[in-house]
């Protein structure tokens, strides 16, 4: 057992240079998707946009504001249960929400025609298959983890601005695309079928539960954090974690539509022949 009881070091403080960004950043994305929602109304009115599909996008850029914008900015600098939070909001919470309101479906139906087949060819080129597969997803997202905690990693990024804002980053990207791919409504061409997609689902429960038990008995971690910060830490991981999964888990199932096999071709009725 190695619980670290030295205080949280971290280099950058929540200041204005930290909280403008996203202050700025998170109003703009909005405006920018209920522009394209306007545009895709209008080039299709009966068609449309779902409201829903808003409400989901618009929710996940709330969280992100909730986890980059004070008071919670703040405590995540001096206090490692304040980071676990905002990584469970940037990482897991936010891109679901983000991911449930299909931006990429949204940009094919507002781009004109010589756009959209070029951003159709980027979506079916090989990089992209190769990424919309659960395995390179759960790696990125949740088999990174260790690589973070249980290494100097973490306080090494941590001590610098730069380093903060870098985590940040990969929470976000991983996190949207291990949703995409095992619930995103936007086109995935190398997307497994829902049976092994709830597979790899399992796969990343079970591993981000590990991470979090390991890390609550102090076993291999290395974040420089009072024992009780690190504990509290590790539950909100294990706690947090398994409420977002039950709902990328929700998602999943709430679009699966199982496939129904060919219906049999009705037989004529043969008449029997009189004697």
């Amino acid at each position: 057992m190695d619980h670290h009881t030295h205080p949280v070091h971290h280099g950058a403080d929540s200041g204005l240079p930290e909280i403008l960004p996203p202050a700025l950043a998170l109003p703009a994305c909005a405006a920018g998707y209920l522009y394209l929602v306007h545009r895709a109304r209008r080039r299709n009115p009966a068609q449309g946009w779902s409201t829903w599909r808003t409400a989901g996008f618009t929710t996940g850029l709330l969280l992100l504001a909730v986890a980059l914008l004070p008071p919670l900015a703040p405590l995540a600098h001096g206090d490692f249960r304040g980071h676990m939070a905002q990584h469970m909001l940037i990482g897991m919470y936010a891109p679901l929400a983000l991911v449930l309101g299909a931006p990429v479906t949204l940009l094919l139906r507002t781009l004109p025609v010589t756009s959209a087949r070029r951003l159709t060819t980027v979506l079916h080129s090989r990089p992209a298959r190769l990424l919309s597969h659960p395995a390179p997803a759960l790696l990125l997202s949740t088999g990174t983890l260790p690589v973070l905690y249980f290494t100097p990693l973490y306080d090494t990024a941590t001590a610098h601005p730069a380093g903060h804002w870098l985590l940040h980053a990969h929470f976000l990207l991983s996190g949207c695309l291990f949703a995409h791919v095992i619930a995103g409504p936007d086109p995935a061409p190398a997307r497994p079928g829902v049976p092994a997609r709830l597979v790899w689902l399992g796969c990343a429960v079970a591993l981000h539960a590990g991470v979090s038990q390991l890390m609550y008995g102090g076993f291999w971690v290395d974040v420089h954090a009072p024992v009780p910060e690190v504990r509290g830490g590790a539950e909100i991981m294990y706690y947090g974690g398994d409420l977002a999964e039950l709902l990328l888990a929700a998602a999943l199932v709430a679009t699966w539509r199982p496939e129904r096999g060919p219906r049999p071709r009705p037989q004529p009725e043969t008449v029997p022949a009189v004697r």
